[in-house]
């Protein structure tokens, strides 16, 4: 007969608020960032590369205004 022993350990992660407003900083400055690119490039929108990476920036772009609108819902409850 044989048996077989797991060890299961966890990491407990704490997270502070002085963490999640750096992250949330850092969301911000990298949605500014991405919403710029694409205003700058949106000039060169003949180009067929230019189209095609104006369509792709969105996927960074999207998630990043998500989490700029939670981050917004999040100050104004914290307000209120």
């Amino acid at each position: 007969m044989i048996t077989t022993a797991t060890t299961v350990t966890t990491a407990a992660t704490t997270v502070t608020t002085a963490d999640v407003m750096t992250y949330s900083m850092v969301a911000v400055v990298a949605l500014i960032l991405f919403l710029a690119l694409k205003e700058i490039m949106s000039s060169e929108a003949e180009n067929r590369s230019v189209k095609t990476f104006m369509k792709g920036i969105n996927v960074a772009i999207v998630p990043l205004l998500l989490v700029f609108v939670a981050i917004v819902a999040y100050k104004v409850v914290a307000v209120i």
